[in-house]
This record gives C-alpha cells, structure tokens and sequence, in this order.
C-alpha cells in the first residue's frame, strides 16, 4: 500500500524531532563519567588476566580565543596576536578498585587499579596527556 503524503510527512517530522533532539544533547558542553570495560593483565602473555568496569572522564568544555591585550604583544614582540583560554575535560577525584585476576585453574590474584570518580572542567595541562 503506497504512503500518503500525510504519512509522509508525519515520519519525517518524526525523525526530525528524534535527530534534532539527539544533536541538542550532543552539543551541551559537558565533562561526565562515562563507564567502559577494561581488561586487566599481570603480565604481556596474559598469565592472570580479570576484566572489570572502569570510569573514565569524557566531554568537551568551552574555549575561546581574543585578541592579546597591548601589554602582551609588547611583550612578545608583537608576535603573539591571539590568546586562548582553554579547558580539557579532566579527571578531578580518583579512587581505587580492586580487580580479580584469574590465573588459570584455581589460582587467583588481586590487583589494585584507579578509576575516574568525578571529573570537572580545567585548564588543559600538557602534562594531563
């Protein structure tokens, strides 16, 4: 049975109000803990390998970039025109898990790894990545 127009464009509407909200979500600036999976090994070949969920810091935070106040250029020889302000999505309080490790037939071990427990906008840090 062919579509009408009414049908037609009722499904578009549809989409375009599933999409257009998606892109709205997608667009606000924000820093959040998202949880992965993270596979944990003792050594390269795997010998006690354990799997746990971690959390980890994603997002984006706002920058912005104007021109350098007079004091600046002078000081740099007129060379640096522009000055940015910019902030990276971080890590700010970190906390320990433990992680079962299975070695093979009844043999198990722990080991202690960090995970992300809140995060925050902050300067970017070359140091940080």
């Amino acid at each position: 049975m062919p579509m009408g127009s009414s049908q037609a464009l009722l499904l578009c509407l549809l989409v375009l109000a599933l999409t257009g909200d998606w892109g709205r979500q997608a667009a606000i600036p924000g820093c959040r803990l998202r949880s992965f999976n993270v596979t944990v090994r003792s050594d390269h070949q795997g010998t006690c390998q354990g799997s746990h969920v971690a959390q980890a810091c994603v997002g984006h935070c706002e920058s912005s970039a104007f021109p350098s106040r007079h004091s600046v250029l002078v000081a740099s020889g007129y060379r640096h025109n522009v000055t940015s302000v910019s902030q990276c999505c971080t890590i700010s309080g970190l906390r320990k898990v433990k992680v079962r490790l299975q070695c093979g037939g009844a043999r198990k071990e722990e080991l202690e790894i960090f995970t992300a427990r809140a995060c925050q906008c902050d300067m970017c840090r070359l140091s940080r990545y």
